[in-house]
């Protein structure tokens, strides 16, 4: 499918989820027409995220602050405090597993844990199983799960989008009181996982240097972010 045959809508302006005193609007793809990974990867280089069987994009007439990350898992180097982190995780006998996901309302308790502490009193708390599903499914993607244990417990949930080129984080949740930064060790096992592959990257999703949030994405390099249409390096 041609990217120019792509049908797309306007969302009305709303406010920012991630900056104060700021207004968003999304482009979207409508529903029923044909979708692929590899229009989904051309698509990403155009700012695109997935939510459900849909693609979308910021398109803010005032703000371009929204800026895709990605991260080549062959030349990813971890820095110190991340040796330190998998140290103290894998004495505290913590693995991870990639796999294709059959029944997602497994995540579920532990995806209510995780909303009701990191999102309290937000837009999504409390938990919804249909949106926790939509996560998961998409007819024209292949969606893998990577697990986090502690022992024998899940203590951890990534969502991943499989592309040509590498994976998509969709979403992470995991224990929200555990003394593990499992967020961040989520992100250096798919890293890892990707690392024995073609080379290939992890995309992050959007990064936004005023958002506090988002913080965590910068501690992981080399990256590309895409400003302006362009994948840019940093350190």
């Amino acid at each position: 499918m041609d990217l120019r045959q792509i049908q797309l809508g306007l969302s009305a302006e709303h406010p920012c989820s991630y900056l104060a005193e700021q207004s968003e609007r999304l482009v979207f793809t409508m529903p029923d027409q044909p979708m692929s990974a590899e229009l989904y990867q051309q698509l990403m280089h155009y700012n695109f995220r997935r939510t459900g069987q849909q693609l979308y994009r910021p398109y803010c007439s005032d703000c371009q602050a929204c800026q895709a990350v990605r991260i080549s898992a062959q030349q990813f180097q971890t820095r110190p405090s991340q040796r330190k982190l998998l140290k103290k995780a894998q004495k505290a006998d913590w693995h991870y597993r990639v796999i294709h996901c059959n029944d997602e309302m497994q995540y579920f308790a532990l995806y209510q844990q995780y909303i009701a502490v990191k999102h309290a009193g937000g837009v999504m708390d409390p938990a919804d199983a249909e949106h926790l599903q939509s996560m998961f499914h998409c007819d024209w993607l292949q969606v893998l799960v990577l697990e986090q244990y502690l022992g024998q417990q899940l203590v951890g949930v990534m969502i991943l989008d499989q592309l040509p080129d590498g994976l998509s984080a969709v979403y992470s949740f995991y224990q929200p009181d555990s003394t593990l930064a499992l967020g961040k060790l989520a992100i250096l096992a798919a890293l890892d996982y990707l690392s024995s592959q073609a080379p290939s990257y992890l995309y992050l999703g959007y990064y936004i240097s005023a958002c506090q949030k988002m913080a965590y994405k910068d501690d992981f390099g080399p990256q590309q972010r895409l400003i302006a249409g362009n994948w840019q390096s940093f350190d």
